[in-house]
């Protein structure tokens, strides 16, 4: 298993603002499922304790209605710390099911739309792994994993057509 980190060439603005992503071999009948994690909930005076103007795009309109909530972004993502927390966890306990773990840094200002990865509805090939109800879970926070089965390709059953 490789850990591949992609830093920013500037300073972030807040403590938040840090993602992760996991490529398990094998999951689900498919192969190198890619997991982008997050945050799945925050308190709410996180969401008043934040200087929002630093990281977040103002355009001309306001978005509209049913689209992104780039704030959502920004708190679902995770600090310095609890980043290498996750990292430490996953190499820990998964390294032998997991191909890479990627980190990298949000480049801010967000543009002020995105669709935060807490947004997306579970369906038949999209869906969350709830790290936090693994037996031993050690973290002091919970980790999801958003997954979308339909952009992997599925096992090799063995059949062969000749």
């Amino acid at each position: 298993m490789e850990i591949h980190r992609k830093e920013s060439n500037a300073p972030q603005p807040c403590p938040r603002g840090f993602a992760a992503s996991i490529c398990i071999r094998v999951f689900k009948g498919r192969k190198d499922v890619v997991v982008h994690l997050f945050r799945p909930q925050w308190e709410p005076a996180e969401m008043e304790s934040v200087h929002w103007a630093d990281l977040i795009q103002e355009g001309p309109h306001e978005p509209a209605a049913g689209r992104g909530d780039s704030r959502a972004v920004v708190l679902e993502s995770f600090t310095r710390d609890e980043l290498e927390l996750i990292v430490k966890y996953l190499a820990g306990r998964y390294a032998d099911r997991l191909t890479h773990i990627t980190t990298t840094a949000l480049d801010f200002p967000l543009p002020a739309d995105l669709l935060p990865l807490s947004s997306m509805p579970e369906g038949k090939d999209i869906g969350r792994i709830r790290f936090e109800i693994v037996p031993g879970y050690p973290l002091p926070f919970a980790v999801h994993g958003l997954y979308d089965l339909s952009q992997h390709k599925p096992m090799d059953q063995g059949l062969n057509p000749d």
